[in-house]
């Protein structure tokens, strides 16, 4: 089987070597490349492109969301799970903007870490569910406009698959429906929750109980 090429980018070294230890467990991951900040990471991956780039937000010189938006052009094909810690939420969409498509905590399990590049490799959203409920918490007293009440029985169902990290070529797939209409319904759930992206509608699944945590 081919493995997950994997690139590491956080100005701590003994953080990504312990990183790189813990990752060098899996037979399916292959660290090929480290860098201190976002600069040295694209200079780094002018000549290997990862599959995966586990990103830290704050670095010195460039950061992780500018060193993610200009991945997103350098190499579309790669994806970035952001390297989160607790205080840096007013970064989150700022990163999903940016188009990293997951978010773990710095002190996850390595089977989180596991999870997450197994999931956004495949193309999927990964949240950590200990980041999610932080947040939650720090916005509980924040009440939401739009109850759940007022999606519709394949709205929620639509909006639980994106929970999931299904793509919407996989809700279809899932759902028996097609892909316009998937885009169609998840346009809706956009504008009827007030999200901007899948971090705000999985934080309104939660916030509503339409999902576990």
């Amino acid at each position: 089987m081919e493995r997950i090429k994997i690139a590491l980018a956080d100005d701590h070294q003994l953080f990504r070597n312990g990183l790189k230890i813990l990752l060098s467990g899996y037979n399916e991951f292959e660290v090929i490349a480290e860098a201190s900040n976002g600069a040295e990471l694209l200079g780094i991956l002018e000549n290997t492109i990862p599959d995966i780039v586990l990103m830290d937000i704050s670095m010195p010189e460039m950061d992780g969301i500018e060193a993610t938006a200009r991945l997103a052009r350098q190499a579309p094909g790669t994806r970035v799970i952001a390297l989160s810690m607790y205080g840096e939420e007013e970064y989150y969409y700022k990163m999903l903007d940016a188009g990293a498509k997951g978010f773990i905590l710095k002190d996850s399990d390595i089977t989180e870490v596991h999870d997450a590049i197994i999931a956004v490799h495949k193309g999927g959203n990964f949240f950590s569910q200990e980041l999610l409920y932080h947040v939650i918490k720090r916005i509980k007293n924040r009440e939401q406009e739009v109850k759940s009440s007022s999606l519709s029985k394949r709205e929620k169902e639509i909006l639980l698959k994106i929970c999931e990290g299904l793509s919407n070529h996989e809700i279809a797939d899932a759902l028996f429906i097609s892909k316009r209409t998937v885009d169609k319904h998840r346009a809706n759930l956009l504008a009827k929750t007030g999200s901007k992206n899948t971090a705000s509608l999985i934080l309104y699944a939660i916030k509503n109980r339409l999902i576990e945590i």
